[in-house]
């Protein structure tokens, strides 16, 4: 491996991610996006914004019967993604585009049949300037509205929707999305029981009656503050334990 880079291993070493020393790296928030994926789908599926993979691949790990597409800006990471496919052995059913996902082609209209993303969290000036390499992973260069656009238009209809997010945008999300979805469904996430959420996970199937939305009664990610994690959040990083709609 290139000085810059290292193997990292993910669900219990069943996936690897070739991620950069510096700049963003992939934890806690990509696992949770995969998880939140129903392992039953199939068809086919795409991640805006998938970095070199940290999501992507316990994806397809999970999901045997989907093939996934990677867009991603950055041709590093980008060339980090397709490295890592073939060391996953998932190259047959992952493939990776250099595509700026505020720039959606019209003719990607009604492709997939499942969009996730975890996109950058912070509005330029909001947080002081991140460190090297991870400006474009934490600020937001592509306005969220813009995203989420993208993911909606390349959806089939009842094509399912699936982001985490800062859970202080949870508002702005589902003023996005509610005229375009249904079924829409929240999953608070804690950093230990008792704290205020401090990411959302949110999930929507395009097209239909905007009905209800379910408020989920949330997870924990350690026992306390300074604790260990949760058996729900160790079974979620070291398998492919996923996370429980209801």
């Amino acid at each position: 491996m290139d000085e810059g880079f290292t193997s990292d291993a993910f669900l219990g070493g069943r996936v690897t991610v070739l991620q950069p020393k510096k700049g963003f790296r992939a934890g806690t928030d990509s696992v949770l996006l995969a998880a939140a994926l129903e392992p039953s789908m199939s068809g086919e599926a795409v991640e805006f914004g998938c970095g070199a993979g940290g999501a992507l691949f316990p994806a397809a790990w999970r999901l045997k019967n989907v093939n996934f597409t990677g867009l991603e800006r950055d041709p590093l990471m980008l060339g980090l993604a397709e490295r890592g496919a073939e060391v996953n052995g998932l190259g047959g059913r992952t493939h990776f585009v250099q595509q700026d996902v505020g720039d959606i082609p019209h003719d990607w209209e009604n492709r997939y049949d499942l969009a996730f993303s975890n996109p950058p969290f912070f509005r330029e000036g909001s947080i002081q300037e991140p460190g090297e390499g991870k400006s474009s992973a934490y600020l937001e260069t592509v306005p969220l509205k813009d995203w989420i656009w993208g993911m909606l238009h390349v959806l089939k209809p009842r094509g399912r929707f699936v982001m985490i997010h800062r859970a202080s945008e949870l508002a702005r999300i589902l003023a996005l999305i509610e005229r375009r979805t249904g079924q829409i469904e929240v999953i608070p996430v804690r950093s230990f029981p008792g704290e205020d959420a401090k990411r959302v996970i949110v999930r929507a199937r395009k097209g239909l009656r905007s009905g209800a939305m379910r408020l989920l009664a949330g997870i924990d990610i350690y026992r306390k503050k300074g604790g260990e994690r949760t058996d729900l959040l160790e079974s979620i990083a070291r398998s492919d334990t996923g996370l429980d709609w209801g």
